[in-house]
This record gives C-alpha cells, sequence and structure tokens, in this order.
C-alpha cells in the first residue's frame, strides 16, 4: 500500500490514478480522517502529559499525608481519564477509517502505462509467430475434445454447475504436460518450485492486495475463516510476510497449483469451452527484489520473457500487450498482458499477465530487507503467469489441429506426453 505521508504530499497524483483505474476511492475523505486522527492523537497526548504532571503531583501529597491538598489533583485526574476515555473512542474510529482507507487507495503507474478505459486500450507492443491459414473446416477446442475424449464439459455442469469441466486421458495429460514444461523452464532459470496452500487466512488475501477490493471474485469457506486463492501469488508472497529477507540477489518462486475463481460479472460471456472456468491450474512466477525500479523493471521484463520462451515452446502465436489504467487492479504499477491466438474466437485471448507492484504488496506484508547502509527497506514484488491450464489447451489444441482431427504435439511437450508426436481422435471427424 501507499503510505499515509506519501498520499498526503501526491494528493492529486493519487486521486488521478484512482479515476483512471476506475477505482470508487476519494482521496479527500481519507485526508480528512487522517487530519481528525491527528488533531485527536495531539490532544490526547496532551491530556495524557497534564495527568501524568498531575499524578506525579498527587504522589508526595499522599506520602505526606496531605490529602486535602492532594483532593482537588485526584478529581482532575479522575476528570482527564474521563475525558480521555470519550477522547480516545474517537481516536480509535479515526485511526480505523484511516487503515481501511489506506487499503482502497491504488497503487500509482508507470510513466509509460497507457491511459485507458478497459482492455480495448491497452497497447500491442510486439507480435511473434504466424496465425494459422485453415485450409479445411476448423474445429473449436470443445469439438477436438470431444472427439479426442479428453474434454467433458456436460457432465462437469453436471456435477458441478456452470463454468466446471472434466479433463481425461489426453486432456488431462496435456494439463500436467505444460505445467511441468514452465515448472521445468522456470527451475532451470533460477526459480524454486513450490507447491502451496490454497486455503489461507484472509489476512494473506488483505496484505497481498486481493482484498478488500476482489473478495467479490473469491470463494470463502464458511465457516473456516479461509479462503480459496484465484493465484499462487497470494501464498507465495505471504511465505515471506513479517520477514527481512535478503535480496541481494532476486528470490525467484515459481509456484504450482489449483486456484479458484468466482468470476463475478462475467455472466454471459465466454461460456462455450474453457476460457473462463472457476478452477484451473497454475504455474506463477513471484519474484522479490531490492527497493530500486531499475532492478524491478529488469525483472519484469525477465519474467515477462520467460512467459513467452514458454509460448514459443509450445509453438503458439501470440502478442504481448501493455495494459492500460482501465483494465488494472489496484495494486499494480506497471503491467504486460500476453494473449495467444486462438482460431475459434478469431482473435488472440489472454493467456498470461506480468505486473510489477513497486512496494506496495511488500509494505501490506511487511517484507523487508537491509540495504547497503544497513536501514530496512521493503521489497519490490513482481508475478507472472508462467502457464495457466486449460484456458492455455484452447489455443493448443485449436493452432496445432489436423485436417483428420489429429492434434499436432510440440517437439518441447512430447518428452511429457511419453513420446508421442500426435494425437489420434477417437471418434470420426465431424
Amino acid at each position: 500500500m501507499l503510505t499515509i505521508q506519501f498520499i498526503r504530499d501526491h494528493a492529486d497524483l493519487v486521486q488521478q490514478t484512482a479515476v483512471h483505474k476506475n477505482i470508487p476511492f476519494q482521496v479527500d475523505i481519507l485526508l480528512e480522517w487522517d487530519t481528525k486522527r491527528r488533531e485527536l492523537l495531539l490532544q490526547a497526548e496532551g491530556m495524557r502529559a497534564q495527568r501524568n504532571k498531575l499524578s506525579k503531583d498527587v504522589a508526595p501529597l499522599m506520602k505526606q499525608g496531605n490529602q486535602e491538598a492532594a483532593k482537588p489533583l485526584m478529581a482532575q485526574v479522575k476528570q482527564l481519564n474521563e475525558e480521555l476515555a470519550v477522547l480516545e473512542t474517537s481516536l480509535h474510529e479515526a485511526e480505523q477509517h484511516v487503515s481501511e482507507l489506506l487499503l482502497l487507495a491504488p497503487n500509482i503507474v508507470s510513466a509509460d502505462t497507457p491511459i485507458g478505459k478497459d482492455d480495448s486500450d491497452n497497447v500491442e507492443v510486439r507480435r511473434v509467430g504466424e496465425t494459422p491459414a485453415f485450409e479445411y473446416e476448423l474445429r473449436d477446442h470443445v469439438t477436438l475434445g470431444e472427439m479426442h475424449d479428453m474434454i467433458d464439459i456436460p457432465r462437469g455442469v453436471k456435477t458441478a454447475g456452470t463454468r466446471n469441466y472434466y479433463l481425461k486421458g489426453a486432456g488431462l495429460y496435456l494439463h500436467l504436460a505444460v505445467q511441468r514444461l514452465a515448472l521445468d523452464y522456470l527451475a532451470a532459470r533460477g526459480f524454486t518450485p513450490m507447491d502451496v496452500p490454497v486455503m489461507v487466512r484472509p489476512e494473506a488475501l488483505n496484505r497481498t492486495g486481493f482484498f478488500p477490493t476482489g473478495q467479490d471474485q473469491t470463494f470463502e469457506l464458511t465457516g473456516e475463516d479461509k479462503w480459496l486463492v484465484g493465484t499462487s501469488e497470494v501464498s507465495l508472497v505471504s511465505y515471506y510476510s513479517d520477514e527481512v529477507v535478503d535480496v541481494t540477489e532476486p528470490i525467484r518462486l515459481a509456484g504450482m497449483s489449483a486456484c479458484y475463481r468466482r468470476e463475478i460479472g462475467s455472466a454471459g460471456r465466454d461460456v462455450r469451452g474453457l476460457y473462463r472456468v472457476h478452477q484451473f491450474a497454475k504455474v506463477e512466477q513471484v519474484v522479490l527484489c531490492q527497493n530500486d525500479p531499475a532492478v524491478s523493471e529488469s525483472v519484469l521484463q525477465e519474467i515477462t520473457g520467460h512467459a513467452e520462451g514458454i509460448l514459443q515452446l509450445l509453438e503458439l502465436p501470440y502478442r504481448v500487450m501493455a495494459v492500460c489504467t482501465g483494465d488494472m487492479s489496484q495494486k499494480t504499477h506497471k503491467q504486460y498482458d500476453i494473449e495467444t491466438w486462438m482460431p475459434s474466437r478469431c482473435a488472440y485471448g489472454e493467456t498470461h499477465s506480468s505486473s510489477n507492484l513497486l512496494d506496495f504488496q511488500a509494505r501490506r506484508s511487511n517484507i523487508r530487507y537491509r540495504d547497503a547502509e544497513g536501514n530496512l527497506q521493503n521489497c519490490h514484488t513482481l508475478n507472472n503467469t508462467a502457464v495457466a491450464s486449460p484456458r492455455i489447451l484452447i489455443p493448443l489444441l485449436e493452432n496445432h489441429q489436423q485436417p483428420d482431427g489429429s492434434i499436432y504435439i510440440p517437439q518441447a511437450l512430447r518428452p511429457y506426453m511419453g513420446g508421442v508426436e500426435r494425437l489420434v481422435p477417437l471418434h470420426r471427424p465431424v
């Protein structure tokens, strides 16, 4: 989160950022409560000092047995204590308001972040790979999944409701293969692979910036005071909460986990297939580094490059987008989305997201390191989707389909698929 001092000094910038990010946050209300809090704190400190002085004066009088002289002083102490109790209640209320409003303040955005209202204003940075031209009737991933008996959406809906599915046979193996490819790719580049908790306490979501603004997207385990994470970023960052770490070299973590999202606000969108589902799996990159914008910018380019490298191994065409302000979350300072070509949509679809949060997340999570002078500083944190499945199966199946309904397996995936070069449909093409 931002410090209250930063907000005092840059109120206009913070308010402008909230407007650009479409966040209903009013800086003036926070600053009003902050002013009230400081005034009440000053009054409380003055009353405590006065009370303490009177109490100090009472002690020798009582010791001398001069109760008559002590009585009026004791009465004043009692009155001050009563007034202080009322004042402290008001002070506590003001402190609560300041704390709650600070959690809603948006992170500032980088100078090169595009200004825009929504994802239609994102700016293309580069394209990689050629989109395929099909000389035969295109089949979408749902049809291909049925032909190969690898995806069963109707039974997923029957069992668990909308936006659920079963992966079977080759579908499951592909789902696992892309994750293992991503995990091995990152491990070879200095990332520590981790299996992480997916049921977390609410404070983990608050401290990583997913609550309170994203609470409506998160599944709660009623009666447990636990929530299901939508990304292992929550658990990976929380691993170091309230700790002083060594970031002489950036800490690189790769979490592989199931993820859960409610998809509130997406009713009627992407209802066919595997694009927008409640349960999925991700390999997530999280990096903690020094509180240096040049260092974290370099790391942002690095982790974005890792996601691109994995897509290139999957032999998929994609484009990198600079995300505009209106499509960014509260916590993000700079973001790239990677969109992979999905033939059935005749468009690129988001498959990866890469973000630099500066010290916004580490400040909330109290993750610090000692700089060259020995002073404690909050780290910068970054995150990126290395791969998310089953969404990645959409371009994987659709781009690599063959005229007979078979599916080409990219060479990089073959070691994880038992050496299989091509999947042959179990049912006749339709």
